[in-house]
């Protein structure tokens, strides 16, 4: 049997506590490359803030196995990063070493041959000293990325992170995420774009604010799940209160 990395017990995520996510239980694998995918409004989002820790469950349980001494490495959706701060490419990069040197440990040699390395895995070189407000979306998307690869989490959350970029860095970042499975992370990303989640994502979780089905990708991404999952976001009310139906 497969190690597990994430576990969730009986959980419930929302706000104020209204559920966004809810009878959620499950493993995920360690080492699995999974989607998460679902209709808008389906509670995605939540899910990995919820994995994150940003965002404590209202019911239930998630346990990170194996990477409790790590944070896990977090890609929020591009709308909710600052690009106003003034920031250069190079110090948005460094900060992926935050988790391991602190706020104030400094930036050796070894560590500013590992941030050259990142900006060259994502075609950054040469873009060291840009702020950050004057790159394309999919040149911050990159930047981001090789923050992430700093972070050398065996954990890795990605919410949305190939919308509104190119085709040509979206190739090149999916080239980054096939070497994160590779190398044994465990990967869990958000994605709309169905046909991409069947070519490179093996495990796929379909929630509309609860699982509607989770497993083998092929299987997953029916006709009939996806119908079912969006009539379920439809016919969600958004004024219900939280509730209180246990697991099965």
């Amino acid at each position: 049997m497969s190690a597990t990395a994430i576990r969730f017990d009986g959980v419930t995520l929302g706000y104020g506590r209204r559920p966004a996510v809810h009878h959620l239980n499950g493993e995920i694998a360690a080492s699995s490359l999974t989607a998460v995918v679902g209709p808008n409004g389906a509670g995605k989002s939540t899910l990995l803030k919820g994995i994150v820790g940003t965002l404590r469950p209202l019911e239930g349980h998630i346990r990170l196995i194996g990477a409790s001494n790590v944070p896990v490495a977090y890609l929020p959706q591009a709308a909710e990063i600052d690009r106003s701060f003034p920031l250069s490419v190079y110090d948005l990069v460094a900060m992926g070493l935050w988790s391991r040197s602190g706020l104030f440990g400094g930036v050796g040699r070894k560590d500013r041959t590992k941030i050259e390395e990142a900006l060259a895995a994502v075609g950054l070189i040469g873009f060291e000293r840009r702020p950050i407000s004057t790159l394309s979306g999919g040149q911050m998307q990159r930047a981001l990325f090789a923050r992430l690869l700093l972070q050398d989490s065996p954990v890795i959350l990605l919410d949305e992170p190939f919308t509104a970029i190119d085709a040509r860095t979206t190739a090149d970042l999916l080239d980054l995420v096939r070497r994160w499975h590779a190398e044994s992370r465990t990967v869990v990303a958000v994605l709309h774009d169905l046909d991409m989640v069947k070519r490179a994502f093996p495990k796929t979780l379909l929630i509309a604010r609860e699982p509607v089905a989770w497993g083998e990708t092929q299987d997953v991404l029916s006709a009939e799940n996806l119908l079912k999952a969006r009539r379920m976001v439809e016919a969600y009310d958004p004024h219900a209160h939280e509730c209180h139906r246990s697991a099965a």
